[in-house]
Parts: structure tokens; C-alpha cells; sequence
């Protein structure tokens, strides 16, 4: 009796304790990057883990509770000035520290959207290039059913960017913005009247972003082959420059 209720104390620890889910971030890219979450679910907390370093070849694995919906990026060329002010030239989410602490980044940034299910429910997942672009990526579920499966961007869009796009930062060019970042077009942002899928058509940007990461969304409205589904996962990767 004394062993059951020590297993029956363990499985209502593990219960209590929230964790449902691991989302392990890898950096295969050359440089340190320094990857930040954003909860955005209603009534959901922030991650413990807001924001942090990870040098070349380094992975960081982060609980996450579920229901939780939110994103991950990386943030690039980040220093800390004078003032004692952390800043960075991709992704900053502008909060003078490491720790993004809720706040999303500044576009162009490749994301990583996730809404993840309580008790072995369908997740939804997805790369985003709608704010832009700055680093290839991609998202690996680990086990689970269904679909599941593993989209991509390993392209480097920054160098098929055009130059009414582009963001240069110390080392060249460091980001693709979207059109709509760029010019605040209600046709190229899918808003006011082009806010129908019959109506709004991809952008000079999101057709470069389809062209060379078809699996991530590269508009508004670009639903049909780039939302991804999987259930009872436990675990997923995010791997930066895979």
C-alpha cells in the first residue's frame, strides 16, 4: 500500500507541477544568438525564460505548461552599450535587458508559433515570416500522431532580399523585411478592405518568402501549407540555421 501511494504522490507531483511540454532550442548557426519567447495566450504566463545566450552549437531546453500559445525567435547582433543597455540589431524586443519579460520582438524576425494542447490534445505550429525574416528555421516534434510534420526554412533569404527590403545592420545585410513592414499598404497587409482571403493577394515580399521556404507562412493569409498539427507530442525542437 505504501508503494502505491508513494507512485500515486509522484504522478500528482509531476501533475501539479504544470510542465507538460519541452521545447529544446538548438543554434546551428555560426554566430551566438540569443533567442527570446512571448506568451500570448489570454490568461497564460510569461516563460520562465524570456530571454537568453546560446552560443554556436549550444541547445537550451525550456519547460513550457500547457495550454500555451506563444512564439520563439532569435535575436542577432546584440551588445551592451555604454549605459549598460542590452540591444540587438535583429528581434530586439526593446526592454534594455536580456529578458524580453513579454515583450515581442521588432520586425524582421523569423518566428516559431506554437499552440500547444493540454492532455495530449492537437497542437498547432508554424515558421513565420509575416513580420520579415532574419535567421532560417525549423520545428521538429518529437513523437506524438498524426501529421506531424517537421517544416522548414534553411534558406538564407537575405541574399535573394531586394534592396527597398533589406536591412543592413554591422556585418552586411541582416534582415528581409515584409512588404507590409515596409510600406504599410493595406493591399500588401491584408487590412481595411483587402482584409479577405479572396481579396488579398501575396506581396512582392511574401512571394520571395514562398519561393524560398514554402513550409512557412509567408502572408497573412498563406493557411493552406503552412499550419502544422500533431498530438500528444511532449517535445518539440527549434533550431536556428538548421
Amino acid at each position: 500500500m505504501a508503494f502505491i501511494q508513494a507512485i500515486l504522490f509522484t504522478f500528482a507531483l509531476l501533475l501539479s507541477s504544470g510542465y507538460a511540454a519541452t521545447i529544446v532550442i538548438k543554434n546551428n548557426c555560426r554566430q551566438t544568438i540569443w533567442p527570446a519567447t512571448l506568451t500570448s495566450g489570454s490568461g497564460q504566463s510569461q516563460l520562465s525564460a524570456t530571454g537568453f545566450g546560446l552560443a554556436s552549437g549550444a541547445s537550451e531546453t525550456i519547460n513550457v505548461p500547457t495550454p500555451w500559445t506563444g512564439r520563439i525567435w532569435a535575436r542577432t547582433g546584440c551588445f551592451i552599450d555604454g549605459s549598460s543597455r542590452f540591444s540587438c540589431e535583429t528581434g530586439d524586443c526593446a526592454t534594455g535587458s536580456v529578458f524580453c519579460k513579454g515583450s515581442g520582438g521588432i520586425p524582421p524576425a523569423t518566428l516559431a508559433e506554437f499552440t500547444l494542447a493540454q492532455n495530449g490534445g492537437i497542437d498547432f505550429y508554424d515558421i513565420s515570416l509575416v513580420d520579415g525574416f532574419n535567421l532560417p528555421a525549423s520545428i521538429t516534434p518529437n513523437g506524438g500522431t498524426g501529421q506531424c510534420v517537421s517544416p522548414k526554412c534553411s534558406s538564407d533569404v537575405n541574399t535573394v532580399c531586394p534592396s527597398n527590403l533589406i536591412v543592413n545592420g554591422s556585418n552586411g545585410v541582416i534582415g528581409c523585411k515584409s512588404s507590409c513592414l515596409a510600406f504599410n499598404r493595406p493591399e500588401d497587409c491584408c487590412t481595411a478592405e483587402f482584409n479577405d482571403p479572396k481579396i488579398c493577394q501575396p506581396s512582392i515580399s511574401a512571394r520571395i518568402f514562398e519561393e524560398e521556404c514554402p513550409q512557412a507562412y509567408s502572408y497573412a493569409y498563406d493557411d493552406e501549407n503552412s499550419t502544422f498539427t500533431c498530438s500528444a507530442t511532449s517535445s518539440y525542437d527549434v533550431t536556428f540555421c538548421p
